[in-house]
């Protein structure tokens, strides 16, 4: 009986390491790829990266992966906000037009942006970082009265 436990839970340990395993959308052994995979927008998903050093200076791979990170970050909303103001509505205006006009708007926009979802964080060797943010484009257009256009 402890036999047939033991092997069980190493069983689910491979099944979770197995699981947790995936191949890495920007690295390749540790270094950013030679191409990588562009921002997107699609008709609900706007998907945008943001690439960042670590400060060398820092003493622990804690203290620059956070930093690295957090530069990640913003780099990623900073793609977003570009890639938002673009966006088309009823009407052919764009977001960008509509926050000029509109500060409960721009304040949606800007506040949906520090929202975006981290979908993924990946260090290098040096423990640089790359982010993946996505946005809910349909959700923000939601929360901000607007209506996309149809493109």
């Amino acid at each position: 009986m402890r036999k047939a436990v033991v092997f069980g839970m190493a069983f689910v340990l491979v099944l979770f390491a197995a699981g947790c395993a995936r191949k890495s959308a920007h690295l390749t052994g540790g270094k950013i790829n030679e191409v990588l995979g562009e921002e997107k927008i699609d008709s609900r998903i706007i998907t945008a990266i943001g690439i960042a050093g670590a400060e060398l200076g820092l003493e622990s791979v804690t203290q620059r992966r956070a930093t690295s990170r957090e530069a990640a970050i913003v780099a990623a909303q900073y793609q977003l906000v570009t890639m938002v103001k673009g966006v088309r509505l009823e009407g052919g205006v764009t977001i960008e037009k509509a926050m000029q006009t509109d500060s409960v708007i721009a304040a949606t926009v800007d506040s949906e942006i520090v929202g975006a979802v981290p979908v993924s964080s990946e260090w290098t060797d040096d423990d640089g970082c790359v982010v993946t943010l996505q946005l809910d484009l349909q959700g923000l257009a939601k929360k901000a009265g607007l209506k996309l256009g149809k493109d």
